[in-house]
């Protein structure tokens, strides 16, 4: 990668990908996307240069990835899991519509691309337990189906044209700088800030409901590892398990209480969010990942509560 655009750069990972991708290789290789209304401030803003990029908009694209010689685009536009769910057309157009743009712009300009699906591509007749990398795929959520779409719209292209696409699936991503902005694993990012404040959590998501995590900077790491691993390994490309934690809501309270005994959850379930998790896997098989690109997280529970409540209170006293 030289020169790279970070579509959705204001986003929950998105934010942090493109200040992790400048710290690596440079700020003014790395272009920061946005659309109206969201435009980045602060450092995304000062470290290096932004453009307007929005994903239904091809022309828009192709001018920006003409005008800074762009060779990797890192697509993260989507609208999350719940989010998706009351907004199923926008989903579509935002997801779908808009990757056909980026793909098309990549075949003519010579772009590789990424494009994350989800564990959310899943469905309740897929095997829960270790779930493997190839298997079947029929969600029930316009979320889930994008995803599916996702991955098979980048391969066709990637076998068709040529064009270099690549992709992990992620699990529900936990961070301390961006708040969550919709996704059915949010309970997890959530209940560390009702941990620092003080507050008694209440847990959408009932007892015993196990899904994968991760956590931003090993979330970061992957989305890195992947397009910079050797092609002639890859025997998969879009997308890629990728596992790290997994735990149910008693078992990341239970993590918090042994660094905050007071803190206290109850339970008021939210229908949507617990149909939906039930429908993901419990756990994944990243065995694929591991063997073609030497994927391996760093966190684990314990590490990840203790940086995220450190981080926090930091962050929330400023």
């Amino acid at each position: 990668m030289k020169n790279i655009l970070v579509i959705g750069s204001t986003g929950q990972i998105g934010s942090e990908l493109t200040r992790e991708l400048r710290k690596i290789y440079g700020g003014s290789h790395v272009v920061a996307g946005y659309i109206k209304g969201a435009e980045p401030k602060g450092e995304l803003l000062e470290g290096g240069p932004a453009a307007e990029a929005d994903v239904t908009n091809a022309e828009m694209i192709a001018s920006v990835v003409r005008q800074y010689q762009i060779d990797t685009i890192y697509n993260l536009a989507a609208l999350l899991s719940v989010v998706a769910e009351s907004k199923p057309r926008l989903a579509w157009k935002i997801g779908i519509d808009g990757l056909w743009n980026i793909l098309e712009v990549a075949r003519e300009n010579g772009c590789a691309v990424f494009t994350p699906s989800s564990i959310g591509s899943f469905g309740p007749s897929t095997p829960h337990v270790n779930t493997p990398q190839d298997t079947i795929q029929r969600p029930r959520t316009m979320y889930g189906i994008t995803k599916v779409t996702t991955e098979l719209l980048s391969d066709y292209y990637h076998n068709k044209y040529g064009v270099d696409t690549r992709a992990v699936r992620f699990p529900g991503v936990i961070s301390y700088v961006t708040p969550p902005g919709g996704g059915t694993t949010d309970y997890a990012v959530d209940i560390y800030y009702s941990a620092v404040r003080g507050e008694r959590f209440v847990c959408p998501i009932k007892e015993g409901t196990l899904m994968d995590m991760i956590y931003m900077p090993d979330a970061l790491k992957a989305a890195i590892m992947v397009m910079e691993a050797d092609p002639a390994r890859l025997v998969h490309r879009n997308a890629f398990n990728i596992a790290s934690l997994n735990f149910g809501p008693e078992t990341v309270y239970a993590a918090i209480k042994k660094y905050k005994p007071d803190f206290e959850m109850v339970y008021d379930i939210d229908p949507l969010k617990q149909r939906i998790a039930d429908s993901w896997p419990d756990r994944m098989d990243d065995s694929c990942a591991r063997q073609e690109w030497d994927w391996c997280p760093q966190y684990d529970l314990d590490a990840m509560t203790r940086d995220m409540l450190d981080k926090l209170a930091i962050k929330l006293k400023a």
